[in-house]
């Protein structure tokens, strides 16, 4: 934390990529999924956010800024977040892996297609 109520990011996921490897980094992914998850729902909830939450260092955030975080990731709309809709919103918060991934897209698309 900074200045009081600002929350700090720091973005390990690029290093973790490349000490671990790309599987290695989607088996911590999984790992940190079902540390959040609802135990019985197999999902993310606002309750098991909230719950779990103090294990990731964000005993500080508010219900509504873990509701925002649900939010952005819900894709579907049923108020929690599946697997799929965890990954897919740990790559997009960090700006450095949807770059790196952006560029491996397009490099195979050109040397693929």
């Amino acid at each position: 934390m900074a200045g009081g109520d600002e929350v700090v990011f720091e973005d390990f996921f690029p290093s973790m990529v490349e000490k671990l490897g790309a599987e290695g980094f989607l088996k911590e992914l999984f790992n940190g999924f079902r540390l959040l998850t609802d135990g019985e729902k197999d999902v993310i909830t606002f309750e098991s956010l909230k719950r779990n939450s103090a294990l990731l260092g964000l005993h500080n955030m508010s219900d509504e800024e873990l509701r925002c975080m649900l939010k952005e990731g819900d894709v579907d709309g049923d108020g929690c977040l599946s697997e799929m809709e965890f990954c897919v919103l740990m790559f997009r918060l960090s700006p450095d892996l949807m770059d790196k991934s952006r560029m491996l897209v397009e490099d195979i698309i050109a040397n693929h297609f």
